[in-house]
């Protein structure tokens, strides 16, 4: 996450479209964090889900985002996206079980 961030910043952070992109990842990782606080810490399965699923949205806007400044960039991005997507089915399954 943080050499795709780099690879952005390293085009410019003075264009509006690389900071839109920077201010993008960091509204990113504070929904990152909150998902561990709130399922973890708050023991809420149906909050986590819920910051999960706009945290998954999140990754993929910022694949397209990083795709048209740094393709390298946005392909770093991939495996965690991958392992959102697996978490969000984790968290999905474990709210399920204990409805």
């Amino acid at each position: 996450m943080g050499i795709a961030l780099y690879l952005v910043w390293e085009k410019g952070y003075t264009k509006k479209n690389v900071r839109f992109a920077f201010w993008l990842f960091v509204v990113h990782l504070g929904f990152n964090a909150a998902w561990s606080i709130v399922f973890f810490g708050l023991q809420s399965l149906l909050g986590g889900l819920v910051i999960i699923l706009i945290l998954w949205t999140l990754i993929v806007a910022l694949i397209r985002k990083f795709y048209r400044i740094a393709r390298t960039a946005a392909y770093l991005l991939v495996p965690y996206l991958a392992w959102v997507s697996f978490a969000t089915v984790l968290n999905c399954a474990v709210w399920l079980l204990n409805r």
